[in-house]
Order: C-alpha cells, then structure tokens, then sequence
C-alpha cells in the first residue's frame, strides 16, 4: 500500500534548509543594522532562535552566512531569469532597457545586502575572496549583456561594459535613490537612457 509519509531524509533536509534560511535573514538583518564585523554568532543565534551550535552546524564559519544571503538575495531579484529575457531580446535598445531593468531588480531586492558585502570586504582574506566570487558573478552577467550588443555599439566592447560597470556601481544607486529620494523606477529610466546615449549607435 502507497504511503503519503515523506522519507525522513527528505524531511530532515526541509528542515535543515528551513533553519539555514531562518539563520541567514536574522543575519541579514543583524548585519544591516550592526555591521557585518560587530555581529557575532552568538547574536545571530538569538536573533534566529536557536543554538550557537546550531549556527555553527549549519554554516561552519559565519562568512558562509553571506553567501547564503547573496543567493536568496538573488532568487527574490528574480536575476538569473531576467538576465535570461534580456539576453534573449533582439531589438538592441529594448535589450538595453532590459539590463538597466535587471539592475533595479537587483538592488530594489536588497540594497542592504550589497551594504552588507561592501563593508564585509574589510575582513578576513577568506571573507573578501568569497565576496570577490560573488562579484565576478555579477560582472560576468553584465559584461555579456554588453557584449551581446557588439555591431551595435558606439564604442569598443570592453569600454562599453566598463561604462555599465560605472553606472551600475552601488554608490550611484545610493546617491539618487537612497539620498536624493529617486524611485527605483527613475533610476531605471535614467539607466536606461544613459546607457542608449552613451552606448547606442544612431541608427
């Protein structure tokens, strides 16, 4: 006779999955509020609920928090799939709005994430390198983005992604919309705009 019990492995890994995401938003937000280097395991744990131990069980090293909170950083910017549709746009200028659009899903996300990795990058080497992958992630989707674009562009490839690059860094995004009080949708336009005049031929 079928039994509608789950295997206990499987339930144990639902449960194991559900801790470490329990673990890594209350890091998120220990670390936001805090700073990445002032918050301890021990805080994390009571933030989370559960034991030192348990953290420690989880995630070995507290570094290993962050990597998780890049990846569901992403997964709620949606960015691997609209990276896919922007790749996939023929129209030049529409693939263009497109990137600048994955941009501000990105940070509309989680802005606070990317403060997080910025101000980890002052610890341990073993911290920065994680970082540093993650950011090669990034940089690899926008330089394709951009050098989908080569007969299109004004200007030589690896130039046109430095200029994504530029406007994509995340003091741009702080200056006009958590300064200046730009909405993620004006920044979005301004990207998009700034990226067809600068990179665009003129048909």
């Amino acid at each position: 006779m079928a039994s509608d019990v789950k295997p206990r492995s499987t339930y144990r890994q639902q449960q194991a999955k559900a801790t470490r995401e329990r673990i890594a938003d209350a890091a998120r937000r220990l670390f936001a509020a805090d700073g990445y280097g002032s918050t301890s395991i021990e805080a994390i744990a009571a933030e989370a609920g559960v034991a030192v131990r348990t953290v420690y069980a989880a995630f070995g090293a507290k570094r290993e928090i962050l990597s998780l909170i890049c990846e569901r950083w992403l997964e709620q910017a949606n960015a691997q799939e609209l990276a896919g549709q922007v790749l996939a746009e023929p129209d030049p200028a529409r693939r263009l709005r497109g990137a600048a659009h994955w941009l501000r899903a990105l940070y509309a996300a989680g802005f606070d994430a990317v403060l997080i990795f910025e101000a980890a990058t002052d610890e341990s080497p073993e911290t920065r390198a994680l970082l540093r992958s993650k950011l090669a992630g990034r940089n690899e989707v926008m330089d394709a983005m951009i050098a989908s674009l080569k007969g299109h562009l004004r200007v030589r490839v690896r130039e046109a992604q430095a200029v994504f690059r530029a406007i994509a860094a995340p003091g741009v995004y702080r200056e006009l919309v958590e300064e200046s009080g730009w909405t993620p949708a004006e920044f979005e336009r301004w990207v998009a705009r700034t990226l067809s005049a600068q990179l665009l031929r003129t048909p």
